[in-house]
C-alpha cells in the first residue's frame, strides 16, 4: 500500500492547488490511494458563503471547507479517476477545547461521506501557533505545557476522529528552540495512551525533511513511546500543498518506521475503519 493521507488543495486556505491536480500527481507518483484532508479551523477562520466568498485577514485567506461543494467534488472525482486510484474523503480538524460541538455537528451530518478524520491542533483561545500569538507573550515552558494539555483534553473529550496529526507540531513553530522532551513526556504519554485505548492512530508527517527539523513528526522518542505502549495504528501523509510536495520523503519515512523502530504496519481507511498493509 503505496497512500498518502494528507494533502491539501484549493479548499483549504493555504492552498490554490486545484483538486485534480493532486489526484493527476499521485498517479503519475505510482500510489495506490490518496485521502484529501482540507482544513477546518473553527475559532480562527472564517465560514464560506457562497463559491466566491474568500475573505482576506492580514493577507491571509481565511475559510473552512465548504462541505457540500467539497464532498460533491470527491465524488466525481472518483467517477473521474476511479480505475486508477482510490480516493477518499478526509477532513483535517484543527481543533480547540472550545470548538468540539462545530466538530461534533460536522461529523453528525457528514458522517457518511467521511472516511478519514485528522486531529490537530493548530490554534489555542483562537491564537495560531505559525504567526507566534499564541506563543508571544508566554515562556516556551507555558506555552509547551499548554499545547500538550489542550490535545490531551481534546483526546479525552473528542472521539470521532482517526489519526492525530503532526503531534508534537508546535516544535516547528518554537522559536526558543527544542523544549526538552522529558518536561512534557507525562503528557505526551497519556495522550498515547488515551489514543490507543480507544482504537484511534497516529500520524507521521513528512513535512519535517521540508521544514528541516531534524527529526521525524513526531519524534523518534514519541513513536518508540507509541509502540512500547502498544500504539498499532499508522498512518503516512505529506502534509502537502502543491503537487510537488505529494508523498514526499515516503521512502526515508518508511525505512525509520521499519528498520530503526521496528513497526511492521501502516494503515488506510475506508468510513473511519482502518486497514492494516505490509510497512
Amino acid at each position: 500500500m503505496n497512500a498518502d493521507y494528507h494533502l491539501h488543495t484549493e479548499f483549504s486556505d493555504d492552498s490554490d492547488t486545484p483538486i485534480e491536480a493532486v489526484v493527476e500527481r499521485a498517479i503519475a507518483l505510482g500510489l495506490n490511494e490518496i485521502c484529501i484532508t482540507d482544513h477546518v479551523d473553527y475559532g480562527a477562520k472564517t465560514e464560506w458563503r457562497s463559491a466566491n466568498d474568500l475573505l482576506w485577514i492580514q493577507g491571509i485567506r481565511q475559510k473552512n471547507v465548504p462541505y457540500s461543494m467539497y464532498f460533491a467534488r470527491l465524488d466525481a472525482l472518483r467517477a473521474q479517476y476511479g480505475s486508477r486510484i482510490s480516493i477518499r474523503s478526509g477532513l483535517e480538524f484543527g481543533m480547540q477545547t472550545t470548538t468540539i460541538p462545530q466538530y461534533t455537528a460536522v461529523v453528525e451530518r457528514y458522517r457518511r461521506e467521511l472516511d478519514f478524520v485528522l486531529l490537530s491542533v493548530h490554534e489555542i483561545d483562537d491564537l495560531e501557533f505559525w504567526n507566534q500569538d499564541f506563543q508571544r507573550g508566554k515562556t516556551q515552558e507555558e506555552y509547551n505545557l499548554r499545547y500538550y494539555r489542550e490535545l490531551l483534553a481534546l483526546v479525552e473529550k473528542f472521539k470521532d476522529y482517526s489519526a492525530l496529526a503532526h503531534l508534537d507540531l508546535l516544535a516547528r513553530y518554537d522559536q526558543n528552540g527544542l523544549y526538552p522532551f522529558d518536561k512534557v513526556r507525562e503528557l505526551v504519554v497519556a495522550i498515547l495512551e488515551r489514543v490507543i485505548l480507544d482504537g484511534k492512530g497516529l500520524e507521521v508527517n513528512t513535512s519535517s525533511w521540508r521544514y528541516e527539523l531534524g527529526d521525524t513528526t513526531p519524534s523518534r522518542e514519541i513513536l518508540r513511546l507509541y509502540r512500547d505502549l502498544g500504539g498499532r495504528v499508522l498512518t503516512l501523509g505529506s502534509d502537502a500543498h502543491t503537487p510537488g510536495q505529494i508523498a514526499e520523503h515516503f521512502a526515508d519515512a518508511r525505512a525509520i518506521l521499519r528498520d530503526e523502530l521496528g513497526f511492521k504496519e501502516i494503515c488506510a481507511f475506508d468510513k473511519m475503519t482502518p486497514t492494516f498493509h505490509e510497512l
